[in-house]
């Protein structure tokens, strides 16, 4: 490629690499070959969108550039390869235009050499054909609590417009990148894809707040519940489960469900904490106040006693 990428990019040369970003973008997806089948010119342009992009998206590369110590394709300037070329000859030769060329049948072969390009014959003689990797590409996407503790598949657009399946791993955590490999922006020539890299926000759960790989929930029970015990269902994230409440119950005990945490990739699994919140309701019934009162009268009970001690 021998355009200014700046021009190919139709950005300036003061333009933030965000304005870099969104410029490509728009380009490559106008110009992607699967919109524009058999048509060679778009495919061109497509490739010389997506080089242009790969030097001035990398800052080292642009910096360079900009510098003029490399050329649009990212190869070293042709006079300053001679030169290094030349000053490491003795005094006498350092400037001999024939020196360190004794391996070059003509000026084509020099080129090839420089800019890494591979010649073949065609009717008209040759054709330089460039080959490089394509650029890798990035993406966030939101999913579900649930989906990153179970695992899932979605299907996502990415940032050129093309669809792709991703598979979500259980257990997969908030801000955990995936990198689907030979899913980025495709290669120049002969040159690979590049990868498509995946940053996943897990959006909170309503009910659960996960804890390494276990999980911890607050379940409401009744007076009696806590006075006297009883089965609850209790919801987990693969499903309600049945657990038992203790007699003697307080708000704030913790229960264990043992396996009921996120699975991870060696099929061990964390644990679920209950902890047990007892709630009354809202209009306290006649029958319901005359049985605290008596129990008052005669309990004795001083749930506060221990904490006086404290302070």
């Amino acid at each position: 490629m021998n355009e200014d990428p700046y021009k190919v990019l139709g950005v300036k040369r003061t333009a933030t690499q965000d304005e870099i970003k969104k410029a490509y973008r728009k380009l490559a997806k106008a110009l992607h070959p699967d919109l524009h089948p058999d048509d060679a010119r778009k495919e061109a342009e497509f490739k010389a969108v997506a080089a242009a992009n790969d030097l001035l998206s990398d800052p080292e590369k642009r910096k360079r550039f900009d510098a003029g110590e490399i050329d649009a394709s990212g190869q070293e300037r042709a006079e300053r390869q001679y030169y290094r070329d030349y000053a490491g000859q003795d005094a006498g030769r350092r400037y001999d235009p024939n020196s360190g060329m004794g391996g070059f049948e003509d000026a084509s072969d020099i080129f090839s050499d420089l800019f890494g390009r591979r010649q073949r014959g065609s009717a008209g003689g040759y054709r330089q054909e460039f080959n490089a990797r394509g650029h890798d590409v990035r993406y966030h996407l939101d999913i579900d609590f649930i989906e990153a503790a179970l695992g899932a598949r979605r299907s996502v657009t990415m940032p050129d417009g093309n669809g792709i399946e991703i598979s979500i791993p259980p257990g997969l955590k908030d801000g955990q990148t995936l990198r689907l490999r030979g899913k980025g922006a495709p290669g120049i020539g002969q040159g690979p894809a590049g990868d498509a890299f995946v940053t996943v926000n897990v959006r909170p759960h309503q009910v659960f707040v996960r804890d390494g790989n276990d999980i911890e929930v607050e379940v409401p029970i009744t007076f009696d519940e806590a006075v006297l015990g009883a089965k609850i269902e209790v919801p987990t994230i693969s499903g309600a489960v049945s657990m038992t409440i203790p007699k003697g119950a307080s708000s704030g005990r913790r229960l264990r469900l043992k396996g009921k945490g996120v699975k991870t990739g060696n099929g061990t699994a964390g644990d679920q904490f209950v902890r047990l919140k007892i709630v009354l309701p809202d209009k306290i019934d006649d029958q319901m106040e005359d049985l605290a009162s008596r129990w008052r009268d005669h309990a004795g009970f001083d749930p506060r006693e221990e904490l006086r001690r404290k302070t």
